[in-house]
């Protein structure tokens, strides 16, 4: 058996074919139907005239339709690509069009954007649309459940380990970038992921994965998942999905489609999740809270089978971290710095643990580099540029120029410089400092946002924050603060007084512009973009 996603879950299907693999609300598929409907879509893809390599795209928020859909595309060889579902018109169109997408899978309520770049999209062959209101908007689409009664599973087949897998990213590209990966190693690097936290060795061939899982159902200690964050993201996707997936688990999609801790909360405790996938401060603050009301309500939720929280992306604080294990007190938190493009290091925080914010182990093949190529000597406060080695993507797809940039060999060896700048300690410990194309220069001097981030939200009263720098004439850049508040009076001098007690006066922002709700898109990543938009042109709200 070849390392591949569709031929590895094939055989968990045959295997536990009665244990729940998705779970949507009430919907919930066993791994015999996840597998039967999934083999039904990619016989519809096939009939299209879709084959290896070809790309379907997945306009869909969180649900089960999504990961059939992405499924039925690996069983085919083919090639799923996650589109961002707050796209509009412009830029739906050119992921579509930049991924050569042959089909596309999309919820109705997006379809009057899929209708009004239709005619943009010559090489679509296929459009399926899951019904959730509006319907019909989008000439020749067929409805998901027509099409999988409509055909029959396909027929297993065997598959290529260098298969490619793609993920689409804006986060360190600007335009959006399909970031490449061989199949083998991409489905590797989650097998070393998911068995781990259940106390299992790592499968070394696809042909090991299968008796293990048996093993583990029949233990009654199978990882049952809710990934957060949206699917259509790699946190969601990959730390939510696919490390459970791979070792026979149930995943479960939220229904809200924007976060909604108490729906986590309650389907956790019912399902008796054992793994929550967040991103950061902006995903756990809420938890907290949710946690505190229902306590305060008298009906304190039964978390008692929550053992791993995961998070990528953001920041999490050492404060948040340790106000989820003072509430959640059996639970791990995996913290994982890393993007797209690379896995870094990671800190892992349990009940009477220290930790300290944004300072993570190493990965054995991380490196921090120079601009001259040397590497940052640890406890010399260097400041370089963060190199992922090891798990190395293949490149963007179609813009070679992009990914000479972004994966280069030094010393014979393949890195990945995802952007992020850092320090080594002198104990070997990462301190990451922040993106560099985020870095605000003030006055001569270099201020990285995410610790001003950090310190107005310990200011009391502040539950989120973002920083930017904006054009001044005196100092270049000013530091420039958006503030979002659970209401407690505060002004923007006192904002300033309270972080210059923690940080040199330099770093302290200039301005603060008060929000009710900081810009961030739905994976909980920063939106800059607009945060800088508010401090310039005013803030939307005040609380």
């Amino acid at each position: 058996m070849e390392l591949h996603y569709a031929t590895i879950w094939e055989s968990i299907a045959d295997t536990i074919p009665t244990e729940t693999a998705v779970v949507h609300g009430d919907t919930i598929r066993t791994w015999s139907q996840y597998d039967e409907r999934a083999a039904r879509i990619a016989s519809a893809y096939s009939a299209a005239g879709l084959g290896p390599d070809s790309k379907v795209g997945l306009y869909l928020f969180n649900g089960n339709e999504y990961l059939e859909a992405q499924y039925g595309a690996f069983k085919m060889r083919g090639v799923p690509v996650n589109v961002n579902y707050r796209y509009l018109d412009d830029e739906l169109w050119y992921l579509l069009d930049n991924a050569d997408a042959e089909a596309l899978v999309f919820h109705s309520s997006l379809g009057d954007r899929v209708a009004r770049v239709l005619g943009r999209l010559p090489k679509l062959k296929l459009l399926i649309e899951v019904d959730d209101g509006a319907a019909g908007q989008v000439t020749g689409a067929l409805q998901y459940e027509s099409v999988l009664a409509a055909h029959q599973p396909m027929e297993r087949i065997a598959r290529s380990a260098d298969d490619i897998y793609m993920l689409y990213t804006g986060g360190t590209t600007g335009m959006p970038k399909g970031v490449m990966y061989d199949m083998t190693s991409h489905v590797g690097l989650f097998l070393r992921s998911g068995f781990p936290l259940l106390g299992q060795g790592v499968p070394q061939t696809a042909d090991e994965v299968a008796p293990i899982v048996r093993l583990i159902a029949e233990s009654g200690n199978r990882m049952i998942a809710i990934p957060c964050a949206p699917l259509m993201h790699g946190t969601g996707l990959w730390l939510g999905s696919f490390a459970s997936h791979l070792t026979g688990g149930e995943v479960i999609t939220l229904t809200s489609r924007t976060l909604d801790p108490h729906e986590v909360m309650k389907t956790a405790q019912r399902r008796r999740a054992t793994s929550l996938v967040i991103v950061g401060d902006a995903f756990a603050k809420p938890l907290v809270a949710a946690i505190d009301e229902a306590a305060a309500r008298g009906e304190p939720y039964d978390l008692s089978s929550v053992r791993v929280m995961i998070s990528s992306g953001v920041m999490w604080t050492t404060e948040v971290k340790k106000q989820l294990l003072e509430r959640i007190p059996q639970v791990l938190l995996y913290d994982a710095i890393g993007s797209t493009e690379g896995s870094v290091g990671n800190q892992m925080s349990t009940r009477g643990g220290s930790t300290a914010t944004a300072r993570f182990t190493q990965n054995p093949t991380t490196k921090v580099f120079l601009e001259d190529g040397r590497e940052v000597v640890p406890g010399s406060d260097e400041v370089g540029m963060v190199a992922a080695g090891g798990f190395v993507p293949l490149g963007y797809f179609k813009d070679p120029e992009k990914s000479a940039r972004t994966f280069r060999t030094i010393d014979g060896v393949r890195y990945s410089f995802p952007g992020d700048l850092a320090q080594v300690a002198a104990d070997g410990t990462l301190i990451l400092l922040g993106r560099g194309s985020q870095v605000i220069n003030t006055g001569g001097e270099k201020v990285f946002p995410e610790e001003v981030e950090e310190a107005v939200k310990r200011v009391p009263g502040v539950t989120d924050c973002l920083v930017i720098g904006i054009d001044d004439e005196r100092f270049g850049q000013a530091v420039a603060a958006v503030v979002a508040t659970d209401g407690t009076p505060m002004d923007e001098a006192g904002v300033i007084a309270h972080v210059k007690t923690q940080l040199a006066g330099f770093k302290a922002p200039k301005r603060v512009v008060f929000v009710d709700q900081v810009p961030r898109a739905p994976n909980g990543k920063a939106d800059y973009k607009r945060a800088k938009q508010y401090v310039l042109e005013g803030s939307p709200a005040h609380p």
